[in-house]
């Protein structure tokens, strides 16, 4: 089982979803769907949700959110579940996002990573650094 690194592009629609409960709207937390497609080295569609806060000093603020993408990664279809914890300190982003734990279906059972995104010129790109088990026989 080796570390590998797939690369590409994606494309993300984000949409507001109404406020839930009276506590989630007197938090000022508010939530995303998401909706991406992957291209390049993974192939793959994701859904996912994401909480967000954003402070009253300009350029900080604070995201998670869960994400399932299914596809096909080196050849081997199947889906798993990303988590993303990110933070914006007064314009300093930080980001990390990782495969959850036995989340992988099918053949991408047993996977694992990290995966970061940069963003220039408004295009989104990805590398996710990965292990992969072998397949079953």
């Amino acid at each position: 089982m080796s570390q590998q690194r797939a690369s590409g592009t994606f494309q993300v629609k984000l949409s507001p979803l109404a406020p839930g409960d009276e506590v989630e709207q007197a938090s000022g937390v508010g939530r995303m769907s998401l909706d991406k497609v992957f291209s390049g080295e993974l192939q793959a569609h994701s859904k996912g949700v994401m909480i967000a806060f954003r402070t009253a000093v300009q350029g900080s603020a604070g995201y998670t959110a869960l994400e399932q993408v299914t596809g096909t990664l080196a050849g081997r279809a199947g889906s798993f579940v990303l988590q993303h914890n990110g933070l914006m300190d007064r314009g300093a982003p930080s980001l990390l996002v990782q495969v959850v734990p036995d989340s992988g279906t099918d053949a991408l059972q047993g996977l694992r990573g990290t995966m970061s995104i940069d963003i220039r010129d408004g295009q989104h790109f990805y590398s996710f650094d990965y292990t992969l088990d072998a397949p079953a026989d």
